[in-house]
This record gives structure tokens, C-alpha cells and sequence, in this order.
């Protein structure tokens, strides 16, 4: 029997946006066969330890992504924002709580520069990248402080039945998916980088959403460097450098693009879950090096690319 048309189409979409979760799901099996005892409450909590902070920081690198700019100083500012939340946030919180704000309003600037400037993001954004970095070293110039009880006890939540770090995934998921794609200034946010300029004859400002989109990836690059604090319980200045890559490639993995403002909130933290899994049980479990891992990380992505375009070659052929 032979598909309609219109079923033919909808085929290579389909394929695509259940990638991200098929992806998961393979990472899942392989680990499952290396290791049953793995696939248990207590083998997830240990597995997926560092999958929050590494999900909220690709929810941050998407919304700048979902303009079709790239956050190059996202990994430093999660170091950064670490470094404040050990030191000022435990033992000065009203300060902590102003210099935290201050970088929301600091990401939210950057964003506006970039719109009136015509600058390319990357060039701004890693030129942020040094100055979070060099705060975090005078702030903390060798690794120490503490994080805050409080933040300790809401990481170190032990709910039923779903592990604390798969719970909140799936929360963070959620309110993302619901405040980007399922209201009508989510729907502006996105046409921001879509459509740029039927957004603005529309009347709206493509500076104000510009600075939304920077200040909510700001939001959720505080978030991620608090989440990471909460697990390490101390800091460092260097502690989020790798996130930058990780979060651009949890990302692209979950079915971003870097043009057309083409986001997917819960493939995002998805892909940050199948790479939280695959950085380090996955490849343990195969044996391989440390020294190995990133190298097959990448490898790993790749694979999922080179699946997103055959995917998408075979819907154009047909």
C-alpha cells in the first residue's frame, strides 16, 4: 500500500522531531545492556547528577539560538554566577541577590548592543566570555566557599518514584515549552528571529524582544550555575567552562537550528539528558578514556546530524 502524498510529507518531520528522543532512548539501551543495575532510582540519581545544571544552561543557549545569535559566555557565566552563590549569596544574600539581578540586567544590555549595533553575537559574546571569567577569578581566585543550606537541601531532594533530576527536567521542559511556544509573545519571540521583519511592521519591537531573549537566557544561566553549586556544594572560577559546548550541542541535538528562530524547548533539555548520560556513564561503562570521552561526545552528535539531514534529504526527494 502506498502513502498519500501529504502522509509522505509528514513522514521526514515526523522522523525529525522524534530524533531527539529516539537518541535518548538508544543511549538508554546501550547503557541498560553494559549495565542493568544502572536503570534504577539510585542508578539515575547518580547518572544524571549534573543533567540539571547542564539542562538549564542549553535552555539558556536556545533563547539566544531562537534569535539566531550564539552565546559564546555562557559556560563562563554559569563559573561566574557559581563563584557569587559560594561566596556573596551564603554569607551576604541581599548583596548576592543584587550582583545576581545585575547580571540579568547586564545579559539583557548585551542583547540591546548587539540589536543597535548590528554586532555579530559571537564576537560580543565571547568578549563577555573573558570578563565573567575574570570576575570569577578575583571573586574566587582558587576554588572554595560553600554553597547556601538552602540550595543544598532543594539539590539534595529525594522524591518518589522519579529521581529529583528527571523531575525537574521534565518541570523545566514543561514551563519552557508552555511560555515559549504555546503563548502569543512566546509566538513573538520566536517570529523574532523567524521573521524579523514582519514582527516589527507588525508593531512590535525587535529591540524588546531581543533584550527578553538575552535576559531569560541570563535567567537561566543563573539558574544553571545555582543547580551546579547546589550538587558540587563549592566553586570555582573554570567550573562551567565546558558548558558552553555542551549547551550549544544539547541544543542542536534536541532539533535546534541556527536560523529561522527553529527551537524545541523539551528536545533542548532532552538532548541535554542524553548528553548528561553519554559524557560520562555511557562511555564508562564502554571503558573508555577520559581522555577519549569529549572525542566521542562529539562523534555522538555528529551521528544525530548526519541523521537530521538524511531525514531531511529524503523528504525533499520525495
Amino acid at each position: 500500500m502506498q502513502l498519500k502524498p501529504r502522509a509522505t510529507s509528514r513522514l521526514p518531520r515526523l522522523l525529525r522531531t522524534l530524533l531527539p528522543g529516539l537518541s535518548l532512548v538508544l543511549v538508554l539501551t546501550a547503557i541498560a545492556a553494559l549495565n542493568p543495575r544502572a536503570i534504577s532510582y539510585f542508578g539515575f540519581t547518580l547518572m544524571l547528577n549534573l543533567a540539571v545544571p547542564i539542562a538549564l544552561a542549553t535552555i539558556a543557549q536556545m533563547f539566544v539560538i531562537t534569535g539566531n545569535d550564539l552565546d559564546l559566555s555562557i559556560g563562563a557565566f554559569v563559573g561566574f554566577v557559581g563563584c557569587v552563590t559560594a561566596t556573596y549569596l551564603r554569607d551576604a544574600p541581599l548583596l548576592g541577590i543584587v550582583l545576581l539581578l545585575g547580571c540579568l540586567a547586564i545579559y539583557a544590555a548585551v542583547g540591546a548592543l548587539i540589536h543597535l549595533r548590528n554586532l555579530p553575537s559571537i564576537v560580543v559574546t565571547l568578549g563577555m566570555s573573558f570578563v565573567w571569567q575574570g570576575l570569577a577569578i578575583l571573586l574566587l581566585p582558587k576554588p572554595g566557599g560553600r554553597a547556601p543550606d538552602w540550595l543544598l537541601a532543594i539539590m539534595g531532594l529525594k522524591p518518589p518514584l522519579v529521581p529529583f533530576p528527571v523531575l525537574a527536567a521534565l518541570i523545566v521542559a514543561a514551563i519552557v515549552h508552555f511560555g515559549l511556544m504555546r503563548t502569543s509573545y512566546g509566538a513573538i519571540l520566536r517570529g523574532s528571529g523567524g521573521n524579523g521583519i514582519a514582527i516589527s511592521r507588525a508593531g512590535w519591537s525587535l529591540l524588546k524582544a531581543k533584550m527578553a531573549l538575552f535576559a531569560l537566557a541570563g535567567l537561566f544561566g543563573v539558574l544553571s550555575g545555582l543547580a551546579l553549586i547546589g550538587i558540587t556544594t563549592s566553586a570555582d572560577a573554570n567550573i562551567g567552562n565546558g558548558y558552553t559546548l555542551l549547551s550549544i550541542a544539547g541544543v542542536i541535538l534536541g532539533g535546534g537550528e541556527f536560523v529561522g528562530g527553529r527551537v524545541s524547548p523539551i528536545g533542548a533539555v532532552i538532548g541535554a539528558l542524553t548528553l548528561a548520560l553519554a559524557a560520562s556513564p555511557l562511555l564508562t561503562f564502554m571503558h573508555i578514556p577520559p581522555d577519549w570521552q569529549v572525542a566521542a561526545n562529539g562523534a555522538i552528535l555528529i551521528v544525530v546530524l548526519a541523521a537530521r539531514v538524511l531525514i531531511s534529504r529524503s523528504g525533499t526527494e520525495r
